[in-house]
């Protein structure tokens, strides 16, 4: 737990490599330096510093690397592998000068993720997950479909936070597998609850796999917990991967990047191809959160209607229930997958449309063009929904939309007039209830225009 008279206290130190990249040849470590010298470097240091300040309420790109500027991330060659020198990285991170052992792995998953894997695949993001999954090791071929991935906000109340971790702890007493955003609140309660859980029935290989994009790491920098950290290189390929190596979805209270998750799926599950694919997803939260996913819900029937709404199964309150009908869904999600002869370990039959794809910058102009009327098909309306959500996240944590909100004013959202009123109520309501951000008076980076 971080003392915040520590904050900015600072140790450097020479980091060895954890498994799999301790054995590199020539050419590989040659590569790897030839991509720190490059623009990578910048990226490879935010995320490495995100890591390292593990636990932080700092939810600011921009904050945080104002609370270290000096902090620095080199690599040297060690024997066939590569050493990391960091420089007055945070104190917290270590114990006795020597870097906690989780936040080792981390910072090896990041230079995997960022430097050794940077090459894109091209018009094959499918492919690009897969293979960016399978070097990580985070697929399973034969083991049965137990990954439960849930969403949620970082910003969550005590009460909300409590019953995710009640709900991981009955999944985990089942040996399920929890999969999240990485972060804090949400991301981390399912987590928490299932390694006490997966302790008690001294099951010693519980999975806590963090996926995260680089724009969005320092808001929500892995929790202690993670023990298979992913960073895809865009939001897009985040959600994608989301679905195609989870087996079910929980969705627990959030702010906007928890509804531009919900209506990624929808907006997936919405493609005739995609009728019959068995995704089940479960809303749930305390009673106290009941109104909140009443905003959500009657939002999503209002903009996708009732069927996009059929595919979801509300449940609030009583967590030993819902986990109990998680495990029937997975198992249910095992039984189809069998029949149909499809792979357990990374769902291949989904249909994802390049709307949902194609890696979306969230700058003035593109946000100001995106067309938002019920006038469209369901799954394109969930799209630009998306987008724009993907835009007031990048104008609320990530350093290069603060940059363009200071410097341009707040992100102008417009559209057919009742849509527009709807989303204008529902993201005052996440305001209100204190959804956008963990601290502070949130200022909105974002203006609904009829």
């Amino acid at each position: 737990m971080n003392d915040t008279s520590d904050l900015t206290q600072t140790v450097s130190a020479a980091i060895k490599p954890s498994t799999g990249l301790d054995v590199l040849s020539r050419f590989e470590i040659s590569c790897l330096m030839d991509a720190s010298d490059s623009g990578l470097h910048s990226l490879f240091r935010k995320c490495s510093l995100a890591v390292l300040s593990s636990g932080s309420v700092v939810d600011n790109c921009e904050e945080l690397l104002s609370l270290y500027p000096t902090f620095d991330i080199q690599m040297s060659e060690l024997n066939q592998g590569i050493q990391l020198e960091v420089t007055d990285g945070p104190a917290t991170a270590f114990i006795d000068g020597v870097l906690i052992e989780g936040i080792r792995q981390h910072l090896y998953a990041v230079l995997r993720d960022i430097l050794y894997l940077r090459e894109p695949s091209g018009d094959h993001p499918s492919h690009e997950i897969f293979y960016r999954l399978r070097h990580a090791n985070a697929l399973l071929p034969g083991a049965k479909p137990n990954t439960a991935v849930c969403w949620g906000g970082h910003a969550i109340s005590t009460e909300e936070y409590n019953y995710t971790k009640e709900i991981g702890y009955y999944l985990g007493l089942r040996g399920i597998d929890i999969c999240t955003g990485c972060g804090a609140g949400a991301m981390k309660g399912p987590m928490k609850g299932a390694a006490i859980a997966h302790a008690k029935q001294r099951h010693t290989s519980g999975r806590y796999i963090g996926l995260t994009e680089p724009g969005i790491i320092a808001a929500e920098a892995p929790n202690a917990i993670v023990n298979e950290l992913l960073v895809m290189p865009d939001i897009e390929k985040r959600l994608e991967a989301f679905i195609r190596l989870g087996h079910v979805l929980i969705i627990f209270p959030g702010g906007v990047g928890t509804m531009e998750e919900l209506l990624f799926i929808l907006g997936v599950l919405a493609l005739p191809e995609n009728k019959d694919v068995e995704l089940p997803i479960f809303l749930s939260g305390p009673e106290s959160a009941k109104d909140y996913f009443d905003s959500v819900t009657s939002f999503l029937e209002m903009t996708l209607g009732n069927t996009a709404l059929n595919r979801v199964h509300k449940h609030i309150g009583d967590p030993r229930l819902v986990a109990k009908q998680v495990n029937e869904a997975l198992e249910q999600v095992g039984y189809q997958r069998r029949i149909k002869n499809e792979a357990f370990h990374y769902n291949w039959t989904l249909k994802i449309s390049k709307e949902f794809q194609t890696p979306f910058d969230p700058t003035h102009e593109a946000i100001a063009e995106l067309k938002l009327s019920r006038e469209l098909p369901t799954e394109l309306l969930a799209a630009n929904l998306r987008r724009a959500l993907s835009g007031i996240v990048a104008g609320n944590v990530k350093e290069r939309g603060i940059r363009a909100i200071r410097e341009k004013g707040p992100f102008m959202i417009s559209g057919e007039p009742e849509l527009m009123s709807a989303m204008d109520q529902l993201l005052r309501s996440f305001v209100k209830q204190g959804r956008m951000q963990v601290k502070g008076k949130y200022r909105p980076c974002y203006q609904i225009v009829a």
